[in-house]
């Protein structure tokens, strides 16, 4: 790799990022859509391998703030990772990575997060999968009997262009109760949460949003698809995000997603893995399961930091080895110090014999509640020394929503 620089890449350079995002996943961006999608690299930190003057690879790693149990993070959200075929295998992307990791420190980012196009690569570098989604299909040619009563008040559409400022609110409590989500601008609003294109399918309409107001409220984002008589396929409603504050609000926007005329079928393609709607339903048949993935994966970039800062559900104390290969300064034995309530844990390296032997990306799995350290014992991922200490570790990470991320980046 003498060849090759890793730098920061200039805002002049964000075509050269296009063609090769197009060229590693096998995209054609047209002149029309260079301006949005260069919306996120624009605010984010770009790092470059450069041969001469070619870019041949590209990391982009977006300022966020990521909702933990207890309160919220800086976070490294990273995004746009790709290396030209023809520069695989070249130490290219752990290159990118490592300055990635001193761009962070820098930053006091002590995570960071990334959405896998190739799950195989990222867990060599420290991430572990930390949030799961649910995809649904739900039969709306019939009304959706529900087993809860939904709340009888009106709902209200709002043009998306105020969806900042109307749904803001609501989202914030969102954050608060489910670890795994991000603070949002009014500019990600307008342009990751709720942009005029949806970014998968152009025959889909505009972003239609209705709300709930009120304590407690709660609010549905979702597009149209017409459907196709002669090819037999239904008209569609596709929900993008859902948020409510209680069973019945809850109930309430999925009666009315259900009872949409002129539509055949409602598809939610990322939903927490606690849905609350294959229990709501009087028929369960009448909605599908159709997916269960890992989504969001997180990476402990400083592990004390992170733990410390992290709320906690039970008092104890866990001596912890962790590997970590890619940054030795989280490598060693770490006797862990928790208490109930945000920032009221310790973590401090010792040299002591472990409870516990895991992996910092089997450390990142679990960090938000989502993935239990007894399964990851179970499966022989985790090593246990003491009897228990993964059930008292599980009982610390507790929480009680499971962790969930709205938002792709």
């Amino acid at each position: 790799m003498t060849d090759l620089r890793i730098r920061p890449v200039p805002e002049s350079d964000l075509d050269k990022v296009l063609d090769l995002a197009d060229t590693v996943f096998h995209h054609r961006t047209d002149a029309d859509a260079r301006e949005r999608l260069t919306w996120l690299p624009r605010r984010a930190e770009r790092v470059g391998a450069y041969e001469g003057d070619e870019l041949v690879g590209f990391l982009a790693a977006v300022p966020l703030r990521l909702s933990v149990p207890g309160g919220e993070l800086d976070c490294a959200g990273v995004t746009l990772v790709g290396v030209l075929p023809t520069h695989r295998r070249r130490g290219v992307l752990t290159a990118m990575i490592d300055r990635l990791w001193e761009t962070a420190a820098e930053r006091g980012q002590p995570l960071a997060a990334l959405y896998a196009a190739e799950a195989a690569i990222y867990g060599r570098f420290g991430f572990g999968v930390a949030t799961r989604a649910l995809s649904v299909e739900v039969d709306s040619s019939r009304p959706l009997g529900l087993r809860v009563e939904p709340d009888p008040r009106p709902l209200r559409m709002v043009p998306y262009e105020r969806a900042a400022e109307v749904l803001g609110p609501l989202y914030e409590r969102a954050v608060a109760r489910r670890p795994g989500q991000l603070r949002r601008a009014p500019e990600w609003w307008s342009h990751m949460t709720v942009p005029r294109l949806s970014q998968d399918d152009e025959e889909r309409t505009i972003p239609r949003v209705v709300v709930l107001d009120g304590d407690p409220g709660g609010y549905a984002i979702y597009r149209t698809r017409h459907g196709d008589e002669d090819a037999g396929t239904p008209a569609v409603v596709h929900l993008e995000e859902l948020e409510a504050d209680d069973a019945r609000v809850h109930a309430a926007l999925w009666r009315y997603l259900v009872s949409i005329d002129l539509t055949e079928q409602v598809k939610g393609w990322s939903l927490p893995v606690d849905e609350p709607l294959p229990l709501m339903a009087a028929d369960p048949d009448q909605v599908t399961v159709i997916r269960d993935r890992g989504m969001l994966w997180l990476r402990l970039v400083d592990v004390p930091a992170a733990l410390a800062a992290r709320g906690w559900a039970t008092t104890d104390e866990l001596v912890l080895r962790v590997h970590d290969d890619r940054l030795p300064a989280n490598q060693g034995t770490w006797r862990l110090r928790t208490r109930p309530g945000r920032a009221q844990a310790a973590c401090e390296r010792v040299d002591a014999a472990p409870d516990l032997t895991l992996d910092v990306r089997d450390l990142g799995s679990i960090y938000l509640g989502g993935f239990q350290a007894t399964q990851l014992v179970r499966t022989g991922i985790v090593t246990e020394h003491t009897p228990d200490a993964a059930a008292r570790l599980d009982a610390a990470l507790a929480v009680p929503l499971a962790p969930f991320c709205a938002d792709d980046f």
